[in-house]
């Protein structure tokens, strides 16, 4: 099933699980001394301790056509929770891949039987007449949503060069556009849309660079340094958006999933240098942290409420998005890695290509 379209389906999923979800965490800590942050704001709860890479590689988002089942872990323990469900059943993984359910007193067990792919992500889940099919992107970074465009790259992309943006009748502030890595050299890129492993499978950007209005950078840099000591920093995996490639998006998706793209008529915050999509890294390794869902993934594990993954996944999604707020950012309803920073409406459609960025004239040009 087309993932945006299971997106689409499973949006009443995620608002009757969000009552639930951590609904067990522990008290917040108390204030840091030697950095003076008040880390209580910041970090809810005591950092969860790390799970089995089997277990990451089951939970996740199942259905058969009927039902929806998450599997989720809480608290060193494994839980399977049905869609409207009153309560989530125990379950326990064995070592011959099957997951034995609990359904509670005098309702008996369930025991499902695992196919895997070769990364090991769970892919089916089997019980007798019960099979459960994984819905979601999985466990593997390396999965990413794509589509097929509409038309050529080629084509979309020398149409949108040659487009104009929208005109506003409004007075802006001036833009002034910063390199967010020369404020901070703690801030580190994975630029997807320089790269292959973005959802069009093909480069959008020239150049892999990050660019945000001043006092949005400024923010995040303040946001940089209040993750620091706890030992994370910021992977931006985009942020300013030159107009046209809004436009590339908007074309080269089918009309049918345009909701999940931003209409070129109207601009995206991206456009205004006022939006961020990023995730955390670990300072001591460089490696990015695990989310309950992958980046620029159409499911409700993007949601930034939903109660599945591991106990850690949403301790470090929580703990960034509470570091965002803390300095002017909103969450996107729909997207945990998309932050909008709060002066957004005080600044005009851009439209200057990366390579012209730095020069003293670029940031005029509307």
């Amino acid at each position: 099933m087309n993932p945006r379209i299971v997106s689409r389906l499973l949006l009443p999923l995620a608002l009757l699980f969000a009552p639930h979800a951590l609904r067990a965490q522990t008290p917040g800590v108390s204030p840091n001394p030697q950095t003076g942050l008040s880390q209580g704001l910041l970090v809810q709860g005591a950092k969860p301790l790390d799970v089995p890479s089997e277990w990451k590689q089951l939970v996740g988002i199942y259905g058969n056509g009927k039902d929806l089942k998450i599997i989720l872990e809480n608290e060193g323990q494994l839980f399977w929770r049905s869609a409207g469900g009153s309560s989530d059943w125990h379950a326990s993984w064995a070592e011959n891949k099957s997951l034995l359910v609990s359904q509670g007193k005098g309702a008996g067990n369930l025991l499902f039987y695992a196919e895997q792919l070769p990364n090991g992500s769970v892919v089916k889940l089997s019980s007798g007449k019960l099979m459960f099919s994984r819905i979601d992107a999985g466990s593997d970074p390396s999965r990413f949503f794509h589509i097929t465009p509409v038309r050529p790259l080629d084509q979309l992309r020398a149409e949108a060069l040659a487009a104009k943006p929208p005109q506003e009748q409004r007075n802006f502030r001036e833009a002034d556009l910063v390199e967010l890595t020369t404020l901070d050299n703690s801030i580190h890129l994975d630029i997807r849309y320089a790269r292959t492993n973005n959802f069009l499978s093909t480069p959008v950007y020239t150049q892999a660079r990050a660019f945000m209005q001043r006092p949005a950078a400024e923010a995040l840099v303040r946001v940089s340094r209040k993750l620091q000591p706890l030992g994370y920093g910021l992977l931006i995996h985009d942020a300013y958006r030159p107009w046209y490639v809004t436009k590339i998006f908007w074309d080269a998706t089918p009309p049918k999933d345009h909701q999940f793209v931003a209409n070129p008529r109207e601009g995206s915050k991206h456009n205004r240098g006022c939006a961020v999509d990023l995730t955390l890294y670990d300072l001591a390794t460089g490696k990015p942290v695990e989310m309950p869902g992958l980046y620029d993934e159409m499911s409700p594990r993007s949601y930034p409420n939903f109660p599945g993954g591991t106990s850690l996944q949403r301790w470090h999604r929580d703990l960034l998005r509470r570091a965002m707020e803390s300095e002017g950012f909103a969450v996107n309803e729909s997207e945990w890695w998309h932050f909008d920073y709060k002066d957004w409406k005080s600044y005009g459609l851009l439209n200057v290509p990366f390579e012209h960025l730095g020069k003293p004239e670029a940031t005029a040009a509307h």
